[in-house]
């Protein structure tokens, strides 16, 4: 698959070459450009050329030629970044630079219009009108805080104070996927502007669940959408961003692998309600600027699992949470004037949340049987136990409040070629939790010689409290980047920062705790300490990071390269814990170092024709982690890929006539793996490749786009995991291909 994804690719590449050299001069538009590209992140104020962090932007054009609705599509553009598809849109696992962990807290951060998303289980939703996408890796906590250890993603959408009309969308592919949306952007006066946009996306699914035999993977999802701008002074810019969406979705299409089939026999479905409101104002007062960014944001969503993901009745999960979030950031910079020798930023940022969650395991007849009953009677067989009923419920509810406080200054100094940068953040979390966990069951025991009734014993347990903690942060950075004069295109740069990960409470341990208490009941069973195995600690790192931004061939070809280092401490893993459980926990398992290079380029050869690629390689390894049963140093890091790659070549062709006024062609290869699926090493998933096409007619107001993803039908998996000592895979998405129609008014 590789050798034939990167044969038709150079095919490619000769046959638009050649195109461009037949096609007249005169008729051919120069449609793109490589003009240095401003950051517009509000705590980011200088060029990328003179920045110390790698930076992938991704414009309109490149989104719309590709249908990036997401933050995880985002993640293909940008070397060392990878966000797999897993179950369900509430699993938005998150991997950079070998950083990243299966469930809780990101290792990347996501703004949406500077809107600051606050729970990871809401980073993956349908966007509409996305202007561009900017994704910083590397460290950004010093300006960031909290999650943004391996880089932040900056998602604008289109401004409709520079945008006028209605935009309508609509689009059908494979395994019945449709989407529809339309969006209108009018000035109800000179100075004020406002977007209102609606969306509907949905998929019949691609994977059957041999059980019932229907589609497991199905989905629709609603977005609705209004950005308010307004400037009421040439000094002040308020811009308000409400955002709602809904999803509901089967998901979870895991394949048993003893049988190669998905077949489960209880509901999974996956749904989610969110509300996101930002409001940003900016007042430019002369030698300062001001900016403002409030936010609230709210989630409600149910995770319901066959948890077993077998045709057997074991047992099952609900997850429901309601959460609410308040953001408020306050930033001062000095004016951003060329030739100035120094700038400085300084802010104050808070955030409170608050969520509620119930989250029930129901043991089933076979679960009781054979994860209960089974391994009583096996300690004690003179005895045999017998439950009172085939199912009975463990119940977990709790309440989280956590809020946080930050102080945060960067100065940046140029003294002669040299660019110096030196911050601090001052960062402190107080997290809480108010569980109570309760079972009311029994059981009979009977004399095993003589099959009579021994005794009967009633199971009540309802255990309640709250578990506090306290996280202070200094995190530092410091950076330095070589520039020979102010008209250079090239630079070189160094840096050295602290990124941290939030630490908090395993919620999905409660249910384990509770089943062990259960049979230590009956005398066996583990004995789970709460305080100690539901608490976990931050993960910190410091990244060492070195690179160059360069512009080759009088502007024709912009490139960015780097090597770093990350040495991370308490690292997050997800783990089974010991006994015979139903759920996974996070713990901080020792030290772990990751070792890389990044390389991503933009080439224009020909008018008309792009070539932008991008490829990461990263090595990261266990230095110290003993999991009581292995030691596990010097071993891979599980579902982090080692490589990644993204290339893609398009070609535009400018057409003289009144219906048809351009035509573009692409071919995109997107590469990841080796991906390790477990501590010991012993599975992965080799690299894989998968080829992409898309040619696009254009009018003056319209644009018909047909597309093709993984053209090559290749077999990949994107996930790995146990359950009661069962392995399941999660199968990649199959070839597929649709059409996309544009209509802009």
């Amino acid at each position: 698959m590789k050798k034939w994804a990167v044969i038709l690719l150079v095919f490619y590449c000769a046959f638009i070459g050649y195109a461009a050299e037949l096609t007249d001069s005169s008729n051919v538009e120069l449609s793109f450009s490589l003009d240095e590209i401003t950051v517009s992140a509000i705590k980011h104020n200088s060029q990328i050329s003179d920045q110390s962090t790698l930076t992938t932007t991704v414009n309109r054009e490149q989104m719309e030629r590709n249908n990036v609705t997401t933050a995880r599509q985002i993640s293909d553009f940008a070397p060392n970044f990878f966000i797999p598809d897993y179950g369900s849109r509430m699993t938005s696992t998150i991997y950079i630079r070998g950083m990243g962990s299966r469930i809780d807290q990101p290792s990347m951060g996501l703004n949406i219009d500077n809107i600051p998303v606050m729970c990871k289980e809401n980073y993956d939703f349908e966007l509409m009108d996305i202007n561009h996408a900017e994704v910083h890796r590397g460290p950004q906590s010093t300006l960031y805080g909290r999650n943004t250890m391996g880089g932040l993603m900056n998602i604008y959408t289109i401004s409709p104070l520079n945008y006028k009309g209605l935009r309508v969308m609509a689009e059908y592919g494979s395994f019945g996927s449709l989407k529809a949306g339309a969006s209108y952007y009018f000035k109800p006066g000179n100075n004020f502007g406002l977007a209102v946009s609606a969306q509907y996306a949905g998929s019949k699914g691609e994977h059957t669940n041999l059980f019932n035999g229907k589609k497991c993977d199905w989905e629709r999802n609603g977005l609705g959408r209004i950005k308010a701008e307004w400037v009421p002074s040439k000094n002040v810019l308020v811009s308000n961003a409400l955002i709602v969406s809904h999803s509901r979705q089967g998901g979870y299409p895991y394949v048993f692998t003893e049988t190669g089939t998905i077949s489960y026999n209880d509901t999974c479905f996956y749904r989610r309600t969110s509300i996101m409101d930002g409001l940003t104002v900016t007042h430019d007062f002369g030698q300062l600027k001001f900016s403002s960014i409030t936010s609230y944001q709210y989630i409600d969503d149910n995770m319901t699992l066959d948890q077993d993901f077998t045709p057997l009745p074991y047992f099952t999960l609900t997850q429901a949470r309601k959460e609410h979030s308040v953001t408020q950031d306050l930033v001062v910079k000095s004016k951003d004037v060329t030739g100035d020798k120094y700038h400085w930023l300084a802010g104050l940022f808070g955030f409170y949340r608050r969520y509620r969650m119930s989250a029930p395991v129901t043991f089933k007849d076979t679960g009781i049987s054979e994860l209960i009953e089974k391994h009583r009677n096996e300690a004690i067989p003179e005895y045999p136990i017998e439950w009172d009923s085939r199912s009975f419920l463990l119940g977990s509810d709790f309440t989280c409040p956590t809020w946080g406080i930050a102080l945060y200054h960067e100065s940046q100094l140029t003294l002669g070629k040299f660019n110096i940068t030196a911050g601090l953040r001052v960062d402190y979390e107080h997290s809480a939790l108010k569980y109570n966990s309760e079972t009311h069951t029994g059981y009979d025991t009977y004399v095993q010689e003589t099959g009579e009734l021994y005794y009967h014993s009633d199971i009540d347990i309802d255990d309640s409290g709250t578990l506090k903690k306290d996280f202070v942060q200094i995190l530092p950075k410091f950076s330095v980047v070589y520039r020979p004069d102010m008209d250079s295109k090239w630079s070189l740069f160094a840096t050295v920062s602290k990124g941290y990960k939030a630490g908090g409470f395993n919620t999905q341990m409660f249910s384990d705790v509770l089943q062990q208490r259960l049979m230590r009941r009956m005398g066996i069973g583990a004995n789970y300490k709460v305080d100690e195995i539901v608490g976990y600690k931050p993960e910190v790192a410091w990244n060492y990071e070195a690179g160059a931004h360069l512009s080759l061939l009088q502007g024709k070809l912009l490139a960015d390269v780097n090597a770093y280092y990350i040495d991370c401490r308490d690292r997050q893993l997800t783990v089974f814990p010991d006994g015979t459980t139903t759920g996974r926990v996070m713990t901080n398992a020792g030290k772990t170092r990751s070792v890389g290079v990044e390389l991503s380029a933009t080439a224009l050869p020909f008018d008309g024709t792009r070539i932008s690629a991008s490829y990461g390689y990263c090595n990261a390894k266990f230095i110290k982690y003993h999991d009581g049963k292995a030691d596990h140093k010097g071993n891979f890091i599980p579902y982090c890929p080692t490589n990644t790659l993204w290339c893609e070549v398009s070609h535009r062709f400018h057409i003289s006539t009144s219906w048809l006024k351009k035509i573009t062609i692409s071919a995109n290869v997107r590469g990841v793996g080796e991906i390790w699926w477990n501590e010991v090493n012993s599975m992965r998933q080799p690299f894989y490749a998968l080829l992409g096409s898309n040619m696009t007619l254009a009018g003056k107001n319209y644009s018909l786009e047909i597309w093709g993803r993984n053209l090559t039908g290749t077999e990949y998996s994107t996930f790995l995991f146990v359950s009661i000592s069962h392995e399941f895979l999660q199968r990649g998405k199959g070839r597929a291909i649709g059409a996309t129609l544009r209509i802009n008014i």
